[in-house]
């Protein structure tokens, strides 16, 4: 076990050690450590409405892409529990594609005057839509990206977990005389627990830790690494690279990343909690 220790110490501990280091420091990225300050660059963050801004983004885009995600990820694997083998790989292929080619994709399919979208919405005699420009339809693009990404590869690890249930109980269930509705309910989620708490942490952790969807969504745009021009959708790690790498203080942008560590292990704890609340054993 000595290597994993090892290399988790060197390209894990390390880095969050050093990290909070610099976090209580006026740190010039370019220079170096500039003066001990204290927990001052903390004091900025609870002040700061950008860093509010970007929470607020992260978080509405979050739930609309995370929720709709899961939730048809399990309608998927049931339908591929049910119908049986072959269509597997098509259902991971859009996670296969490269982020880039996804949202050059999206990109265009969100154009404002040319897009798909907008000639389906002309069908209805709707105005064409600036996606980039509004904060809800931002959140709303960003968000179809995700789910379009990341949907498939849910899917297949609940029908990994669904295909692990005993078949006997569904047997025993039908010849009680439960609905398939029921048997879903009863069986199959609390069989796959596991599973949906563990796509619901690794969920909760991407989904605050979004970056390069809303950038690339926003490459059309002059102020993309902002979020737009009113910042209406940048997310907290699209704030924390304008912090480190656009006005190279590193000391703020590792206070960033360290605020954004613990709501990330907030979140994911709270949403274990709640699926391990809802979801009761067999």
């Amino acid at each position: 076990m000595a290597p994993f220790f090892v290399l988790f110490a060197v390209f894990g501990v390390y880095p969050s050690a050093r990290t909070a280091w610099m976090s209580l420091h006026r740190w010039d990225l370019l220079a170096g450590p500039v003066r001990f300050t204290g927990l001052d660059n903390y004091a900025r963050l609870v002040s700061d409405p950008d860093f509010y801004n970007a929470l607020g983004n992260t978080a509405s885009i979050f739930v609309l892409a995370t929720v709709p995600q899961l939730l048809a990820a399990l309608g998927i694997a049931a339908l591929l529990d049910r119908s049986g083998r072959g269509w597997q790989a098509v259902v991971l292929l859009p996670n296969a594609v490269p982020v880039v080619a996804v949202a050059l994709v999206f990109t265009q399919l969100f154009g404002r005057d040319q897009g798909f979208v907008a000639w389906v919405l002309s069908w209805f005699g709707a105005d064409p839509v600036d996606w980039q420009t509004r904060a809800w339809s931002a959140h709303l693009g960003v968000a179809i990206m995700v789910i379009w990404r990341w949907t498939g590869y849910n899917a297949l690890l609940y029908l990994a977990a669904m295909r692990s249930v005993p078949r006997q109980l569904y047997e025993a269930a039908a010849l009680d005389g439960a609905s398939r509705l029921r048997m879903f309910r009863s069986i199959t989620l609390p069989g796959i627990r596991p599973t949906l708490v563990f796509t619901v942490v690794v969920a909760a952790i991407g989904g605050l830790q979004l970056f390069a969807e809303p950038r690339l969504f926003g490459s059309g745009v002059s102020t993309a690494i902002y979020g737009g021009d009113d910042r209406q959708f940048q997310t907290l790690v699209m704030y924390l690279y304008e912090n480190g790498f656009e006005r190279f203080d590193a000391g703020y942008a590792a206070t960033v990343s360290w605020v954004l560590f613990v709501l990330c292990a907030v979140l994911a704890s709270v949403n274990a909690l709640l699926v391990r609340g809802l979801v009761g054993r067999r």
